[in-house]
């Protein structure tokens, strides 16, 4: 478990009526932010220990605070532990078609693929 790091509680993402899309775009431009985003497409809540990518563990939480802040995911804290989820449904509904679009763009161009997950921590 030496892998785990306290983080500091998260703060509430944005409601759907608040995300822009500049700052979606803006979230969503950096490449490890985009392999974020492909891990948790799949719908399930991943603890922050389980994301692995070739970055610091402090970028790796910045990466994922702007993530929240965008409102492309939801933090849930449990203990000292953060586990996060990707907000499909609200990014959907706010705006129809767009995530689909970018993540098989990213996957075609293989954008973000060296972010990947552990099954350490589940």
């Amino acid at each position: 478990m030496g892998n785990l790091v306290a983080m500091p509680a998260p703060s509430s993402p944005p409601s759907q009526s608040e995300i822009t899309l500049p700052r979606l775009l803006g979230a969503l431009s950096d490449p490890t932010r985009l392999g974020i985003v492909r891990v948790l497409s799949d719908g399930a809540e991943r603890g922050w220990g389980q994301l692995r990518a070739p970055v610091a563990k402090s970028t790796l939480s910045h990466h994922l605070k702007v993530l929240r802040e965008a409102g492309v995911t939801e933090t849930r804290q449990e203990g000292t532990r953060c586990f996060v989820t990707l907000r499909s449904e609200s990014l959907e509904a706010r705006f129809p078609g767009l995530l689909p679009a970018l993540l098989s763009a990213a996957i075609a161009d293989g954008v973000g693929e060296h972010v990947t997950e552990s099954n350490e921590g589940k």
